[in-house]
């Protein structure tokens, strides 16, 4: 894998390729990130910096820290990784240059940065991740994750799913990125057991503990990343004294009362849809289930997010229709109003489960 991938490279880019990605040489690179100059880096993080360069097009240039047995081992598995997948929700492979000391992976480059920067960096102020657009990225990337669990073949374990790691596009649809983490899982294989990766506060507590990794472990992850994009909760905070809670130990009391409001980013002021909500955090909560038998498959997952979103969209159409015609009819109806409620299950008092979270516990699961 390792010498395929870097036996390819040369001064002169071939005339002829059966490869969706550019061969770039250093000097390009050098070029179009002005010599890798600190105005243009975009991002930074243990693997190195991000820079932005100008080609033909705007490109996004990661380039490695040191070169050591562990980055150039990551380097490797990216850009195999990145070679295999082709999804609109995946950030792909846009070209790559390895020489010398240097290892550079090319991308697209993302106009509206990383998730983390809109949920709390510096556009999080701006408030530009309405309701929508927040629905649409937590779909995006669950497709993303969805097509690495189940349509590549070997099947691909992120191991490192969370808001940096999630671009934006100009449309705002979500990009999953960097999978220097990830892990490719031959057929048959249910878990491995591996030395741990990622970063804390999304990682599954089987993995935190015991380096067991599934596809259940992405699952728990893209929970932890559910309820910060509803809520804008860091993943965990130090409270007074030094204890540090997680966002699913903040959230439970919440669920428990049926308060799903407190849940919401308080930036958004109440324009969401209440039952879209309600859904998606039910199913934040299942993905994050300290059982890994008891989570759903990120199959499923996309369904239930679909589900919410589309129904919604169908009540709110329904509505309008019924509304126009009650306004010709409308005097000659009679409505009668029952004051026994005992059936009503918009409010989950303490010890009541939602009706959105039993729906879902009871749904078959989908592997």
């Amino acid at each position: 894998m390792f010498r395929g991938c870097f036996g390819c490279f040369s001064q002169e880019k071939p005339k002829i390729r059966d490869y969706p990605w550019e061969i770039y040489t250093l000097k390009e690179l050098l070029h179009a990130t002005n010599n890798f100059h600190n105005d243009n880096k975009i991002g930074e993080g243990g693997f190195g910096s991000v820079y932005w360069g100008r080609t033909t097009k705007g490109i996004a240039v990661k380039r490695l820290k040191a070169m050591n047995a562990k980055a150039e081992m990551e380097f490797a598995m990216e850009v195999e990784i990145l070679g295999r997948v082709r999804h609109r929700n995946l950030l792909g492979l846009g070209g790559f240059y390895a020489g010398g000391d240097e290892r550079l992976i090319v991308y697209d480059y993302m106009p509206n940065h990383s998730l983390i920067t809109h949920l709390h960096g510096q556009l999080a102020s701006d408030c530009l991740l309405d309701w929508p657009r927040r629905m649409s990225i937590a779909i995006g990337s669950a497709e993303g994750i969805a097509y690495l669990h189940h349509k590549v073949n070997p099947h691909i374990i992120h191991r490192d799913i969370k808001a940096s790691n999630v671009l934006l596009d100009s449309e705002f649809q979500a990009k999953v990125a960097d999978f220097g983490f990830a892990k490719l899982v031959p057929d048959g294989v249910t878990h491995m057991t591996t030395r741990v990766k990622g970063t804390l506060g999304y990682l599954a507590p089987e993995y935190a503990m015991w380096g067991k990794v599934s596809e259940s472990c992405d699952v728990y992850s893209f929970g932890i990343l559910l309820l910060e994009i509803i809520s804008a909760k860091k993943p965990l905070e130090k409270l007074p004294g030094g204890v540090k809670r997680d966002i699913v130990q903040w959230a439970t009391p919440y669920v428990k009362k049926g308060s799903f409001d407190h849940i919401a980013d308080p930036r958004l002021k109440g324009r969401y849809d209440r039952a879209q909500l309600k859904t998606t955090i039910a199913i934040a909560m299942i993905c994050t289930d300290s059982n890994p038998e008891n989570r759903p498959s990120m199959l499923q997952v996309v369904e239930w997010l679909k589900n919410g979103v589309m129904r919604r969209k169908r009540e709110a159409q329904i509505l309008n229709d019924a509304v126009e015609e009650d306004d010709d009819e409308d005097e000659d109806e009679d409505e009668v109003e029952d004051d026994d409620d005992d059936d009503n299950t918009d409010y989950e008092g303490p010890g009541m489960e939602s009706s959105e979270m039993s729906m879902i516990r009871n749904e078959p699961r989908r592997r």
